[in-house]
């Protein structure tokens, strides 16, 4: 199945670290966490202005980003979890 979100949402599949930088092994209980990083894999159009204009979104395809930990829906797309977040509830682009 393929999703297309619409509007300023942004279909993302959540990153879980296993290992920390400092080689610190994180236990599979704190994966439960809801996440706050993810590789955007689908964006929307981008939001309507009131003049009718489409603003784009400034994230695209294949960025890896910070966003707020209560903010995604969670969807299960051929078995596989992903998360719809408002572009306005992203934080930061991780390079």
């Amino acid at each position: 199945m393929n999703v297309k979100p619409l509007a300023d949402r942004v279909l993302v599949k959540a990153i879980s670290e296993t290992e920390t930088k400092s080689g610190i092994v994180i236990p599979e209980t704190v994966e439960k966490e809801r996440p706050e990083k993810g590789e955007v894999i689908a964006v929307g159009p981008g939001k309507r202005l009131e003049n009718g204009e489409i603003a784009p979104l400034s994230i695209k395809v294949g960025d890896k980003v910070v966003f707020k930990k209560y903010s995604p829906d969670e969807i299960k797309v051929d078995g596989q979890e992903l998360l719809i977040l408002d572009e306005s509830d992203i934080l930061a682009v991780i390079d």
